[in-house]
């Protein structure tokens, strides 16, 4: 089997931020979507996806660090085992308390683990809507068993070491401890007559295909929740949720701006200085706007609600046109004839006021 940490490419000791950005970045490599049949892309993602499965949850790191042993891979005291000293008190003073540790009683039904997943769409999506296929490497409850794990028409028996509590006493008297019973593995059931699809776990991964909606106005890295879409829950727990991180492409005419947008327009010298009406791009088609004479680089036009739609219905943005001068590199002889005899009808340089105080103020 391979190991999980070397199938992410971190060290063991690495933090769960650590951990979370290496499978993204592995993610987004191995991911269907961009290798299409690419059977080896596709297998290499499910081992990535399984490996963040199980080192993403701290509780199934925990127990994938721990191995085989009850006590820990090195064969040391592991207080989580035993829901603290808590729990020792409780087996002191009144018993094992049905097993039920810091996590509650572990024969219960647990809520599966929330999902998250990156999507590229491009701009016209983002400020308009739609849908997108993505594709989700995750487990599902088994729909032949409907997630308890046991052959269709039988159930899970109540586990005959235990009695059901999921939990084994072990020493006496005041130096008496409860661990999680060794039949079970603390669940307080065991199943006789497994289910043949899922082998008794309950749940099947798999590589899921959908197609998430798309909200108006959504930005990159707005998250869209996909309720009980997530992981499978354990012993008929509800599913976790499925949250879709979006990163929207670039537009070669539209910047986003916060909730705004921005159009760079650019003018000739003599639409400047004369002024002019020049035709802009909207969302929605075109327009004109008014450029007053005179208007230098850089200023700035808005037109009002014309932007995109704001996230949970709060209105719309802005557009906002911002002129560019395009100054020629190049001109003609004529051209150049012009553009000296109106510099010459100018009574005073621009740069004149920074000569006031040439050389230094006293």
């Amino acid at each position: 089997m391979a190991d999980h940490y070397e199938t992410l490419g971190v060290d063991k000791s690495a933090s769960a931020e650590e951990i979370k950005k290496s499978y993204r970045r592995l993610a987004r490599k191995y991911h269907p979507d961009q290798n299409p049949d690419d059977p080896k892309a596709e297998a290499r993602f499910k081992e990535i996806s399984q490996a963040y499965d199980t080192l993403g949850d701290p509780e199934k790191r925990k127990a994938y660090d721990r191995g085989s042993s009850p006590f820990g891979g090195g064969g040391g005291f592991d207080p989580s085992q035993f829901g603290g000293f808590g729990d020792v008190f409780s087996n002191i003073f009144g018993g094992a308390q049905g097993g039920r540790g810091r996590g509650g009683n572990p024969a219960g039904p647990r809520r599966g683990r929330d999902l998250e997943t990156e999507t590229t769409i491009s701009f016209d999506t983002a400020v308009r809507g739609g849908e997108v296929r993505i594709s989700v490497q995750g487990s599902e409850s088994c729909g032949d068993c409907s997630g308890s794990g046991a052959r269709k028409g039988s159930s899970p028996q109540a586990c005959p070491v235990c009695g059901g509590t999921g939990a084994q006493t072990q020493g006496q008297g005041l130096f008496s401890i409860a661990q999680p019973c060794g039949r079970c593995g603390g669940s307080g059931t065991v199943i006789s007559d497994p289910c043949p699809t899922c082998r008794g776990t309950g749940a099947k991964s798999r590589l899921r295909n959908m197609r998430v909606k798309i909200p108006a106005g959504v930005k990159t890295g707005s998250r869209i929740r996909l309720a009980g879409k997530g992981e499978a829950g354990v012993r008929g727990g509800e599913s976790g949720d499925l949250y879709v991180v979006t990163r929207v492409a670039e537009s070669p005419t539209f910047k986003r701006k916060g909730d705004n947008l921005e159009v760079e327009v650019p003018l000739t010298i003599v639409e400047a200085l004369l002024g002019a009406k020049v035709e802009v791009p909207t969302l929605d088609g075109q327009t004109k706007l008014k450029v007053p004479a005179g208007t230098t680089h850089g200023t700035a036009q808005r037109l009002r609600d014309a932007g995109p739609p704001k996230l949970k219905g709060n209105g719309r943005g802005d557009l906002h046109y911002r002129f560019i001068l395009d100054v020629p590199k190049k001109l003609s002889k004529d051209q150049k004839a012009a553009a000296e005899a109106l510099g010459a009808t100018f009574d005073e340089s621009p740069r004149a006021h920074l000569m006031d105080h040439a050389g230094g103020e006293s």
